[in-house]
């Protein structure tokens, strides 16, 4: 493994709002290279520079770092710079999925169906245009600030008096406010793994949260949260949702890993992308694990297969 991967960092922590988690995925990464026998080191960005990075002389690096400044694709194009493989998507394919509102524009251009939506502005954004939305898209609604994960900056509002707390809420976050028609359904999560045509779904999860309230706390330390995998769906139905979630990575122009979040609505069975998610949770309660181990992959062998496509995004120009 040594001679294979040569030394290898793995990167967490970071300065985003999902730093907590991040620390504990990558502490379980990291325990898991370690003991496939990898010389694997840890590396915080947020208490690191670039340059020290560089001065690492890494051959190449796993990226378990969630939300801004590591899954963005900011850190992808450094390290694209640096020479440096890494693992998950690269520059381009983690800005887009980043972006919650680009990533449903994407993936509709794709025939990946999602629930009906709009952006608004935080800086121009008036009371009267907030209570107008309310009353084409009916209630309830979820507004989300587009650029975060971990079920930060996310409100449900039940009522179009309740528009204007909700945005206020998300808009501590995002520049920009994602209103989203309230699909009322079961929650399910499908990974994927590869890149292109070889990229394939992983069993889907199936999320069963205290109250459909599947929040930060019920995400990462709550054991109330069901999880059943593989979801109990019919083998059409099934492959139908990983089609879907495969065609979703390959729109957005992922490689090596991610995970796409769907609700199947309640009334006709009918599954709606949420988002993809460029580098999932490697904790204790994280998902990609989970339907990994009931397709016979135990944690520390995915991470070495995770580890094993990383690469450069971007070729090098030849000079003459």
């Amino acid at each position: 493994m040594k001679k294979e991967f040569g030394k290898v960092g793995v990167l967490f922590g970071g300065r985003s709002a999902e730093r907590e988690v991040s620390l504990m995925s990558g502490k379980g990464v990291l325990a898991a290279l370690l003991s496939k026998g990898i010389d694997a080191h840890p590396f915080d960005p947020a208490e690191r520079s670039l340059a020290e990075l560089a001065a690492e002389k890494f051959d190449r690096v796993f990226i378990a770092l969630h939300g801004r400044f590591g899954e963005d694709g900011s850190l992808q194009g450094a390290l694209e710079q640096l020479g440096i493989p890494y693992t998950g998507p690269g520059v381009m394919a983690s800005a887009i999925a980043m972006d919650k509102v680009i990533t449903k524009r994407v993936c509709l251009s794709h025939g990946v169906p999602t629930p009906k939506f709009t952006a608004l502005e935080v800086e121009t954004t008036t009371a009267e245009q907030l209570q107008a939305i309310a009353a084409e898209f009916g209630m309830p609604l979820m507004l989300k600030a587009p650029h975060e994960g971990s079920t930060i900056g996310i409100a449900k509002v039940e009522t179009a008096a309740g528009m204007q707390a909700g945005f206020d809420l998300c808009a501590k976050y995002d520049d920009v406010v994602l209103v989203e028609q309230f699909v009322k359904g079961r929650e399910l999560t499908v990974p994927v793994l590869g890149s292109g045509r070889n990229a394939r779904a992983l069993p889907i999860v199936e999320i069963i949260a205290p109250q459909g309230n599947y929040d930060y706390e019920h995400k990462y330390f709550s054991d109330d949260t069901q999880y059943l995998c593989p979801a109990p769906f019919d083998a059409a139905f099934t492959k139908r949702v990983q089609a879907l979630a495969v065609s979703a990575f390959n729109a957005v122009g992922c490689t090596g890993w991610a995970r796409v979040d769907f609700l199947v609505r309640e009334s006709d069975n009918e599954p709606f992308l949420l988002e993809i998610n460029t580098s999932p949770g490697m904790t204790g309660h994280s998902l990609v694990p989970m339907s990994a181990k009931v397709a016979g992959t135990a944690y520390e062998d995915l991470c070495v297969e995770i580890l094993r496509m990383a690469k450069l995004g971007l070729k090098p120009v030849q000079h003459k």
